[in-house]
């Protein structure tokens, strides 16, 4: 089956084969072998020259896990966090800080409307007891590339905190972590690093995880302090998914072996050939181009055509592709193009794609 949805995705049989490494305890060197391993290759990859700048804490759960640790770890006693949203996932950010009432209202546009910076930075004025100020880079919620450099900037010229949830971002969209001074940063195994769901990760600023070590413990297991300590001591203060670890190990391998800049430019080209083929069989795009980034394309559905139709017809193909969310759920569809996918799988999904609409109008 070719997974076209955005995540969990197709993985190598390097990565697979990866799971059935000998079975080890936590507590012992192989098990600190493996997550310093991990946090190295993380740091390699994404803060390139300046890992010393940052630390990079390794997690068992989804990525949301590592969003709601960076989050709630951020803020010192009597600060609060803003969110800056635009879609769904900048909506859970939101509910997340609301669950513990640490926030101020958020910053909050239409969905695929880019966020204005000068009203952020008003916004931070008229909330001097802001500390925090999280988004998301890519809000997969219609595939949109949110200006995370400048608002990132603009937030650390202000001495504040900005925390970003890459989730969706890292390995599939560029982002300058260490250039533009991005304190924490969330991201996951199963996206475009290509591996499997159940690890995640947040890098952090060294100099600020220093700070977020006397911040209040606002969650025993999402407590960035809590691992912090403990990995930097070789350790782990839970049980690991260790199987998951030694395949994400792999699968972060592959993507040093590939080069980040070339994945990128992978997954672009393919999020090209699906939209140039679809304009060309009349199915228009959600976004305009310059708004769009490389692994997702929202589309509109076609007059007559039904969501679960095109689904369940595709997925007879082999291909799954993904519903919409919201308002927009019998509206649109989506297209992810990340995974251990090919030229020859894509061509192969806009074949099929064309057959079961020519299938669905007849």
């Amino acid at each position: 089956m070719i997974l076209l949805n955005p995540g969990p995705v197709n993985v190598s049989d390097r990565v697979r084969q990866a799971l059935i490494q000998p079975d080890i305890c936590h507590r012992e060197s192989e098990c600190s072998e493996l997550l310093n391993d991990i946090r190295q290759r993380l740091l390699k990859a994404f803060v390139p020259g300046e890992e010393d700048e940052y630390t990079a804490i390794i997690l068992t759960g989804s990525g949301t896990a590592a969003v709601e640790a960076a989050l709630l770890s951020s803020l010192p006693i009597g600060k609060r966090a803003m969110v800056i949203t635009n879609g769904v996932y900048g909506d859970r950010l939101s509910a997340m800080i609301k669950m513990h009432r640490i926030g101020v209202p958020d910053m909050k546009y239409d969905w695929g409307v880019a966020p204005d910076i000068k009203m952020i930075e008003l916004a931070m004025i008229q909330h001097p007891e802001v500390y925090t100020v999280a988004m998301v880079h890519h809000e997969t919620t219609l595939g949109f590339i949110n200006p995370v450099k400048e608002i990132a900037e603009m937030v650390d010229s202000k001495n504040r905190v900005f925390m970003l949830d890459s989730v969706s971002g890292l390995g599939g969209e560029a982002v300058d972590i260490g250039g533009a001074k991005m304190y924490l940063v969330a991201g996951a195994a199963q996206k475009c690093i290509q591996g499997f769901p159940g690890l995640a990760f947040v890098l952090v600023r060294k100099g600020f995880m220093q700070q977020v070590m006397k911040h209040p413990k606002r969650s025993m297991y999402l407590s960035l302090a809590n691992y912090y300590e403990e990995q930097e001591r070789g350790t782990i203060p839970f049980t690991p998914a260790v199987q998951v670890y030694y395949a994400f190990r792999e699968a972060l391998d592959e993507l040093l072996e590939e080069g980040v800049e070339n994945r990128i430019k992978r997954f672009r080209g393919y999020a090209s050939t699906i939209r140039t083929r679809m304009q060309a069989m009349g199915i228009q795009a959600v976004l305009p181009p310059e708004a769009q980034g490389n692994t997702l394309t929202a589309f509109n559905l076609p007059e007559g055509v039904a969501y679960p139709q095109l689904h369940d017809e595709l997925k007879d193909a082999g291909y799954v592709i993904y519903a919409g969310q919201g308002p927009l759920e019998n509206k649109i569809f989506r297209v992810a193009n990340i995974g251990v996918l090919t030229n020859e799988n894509i061509e192969g999904f806009l074949d099929a794609f064309q057959s079961t609409l020519k299938k669905i109008r007849a």
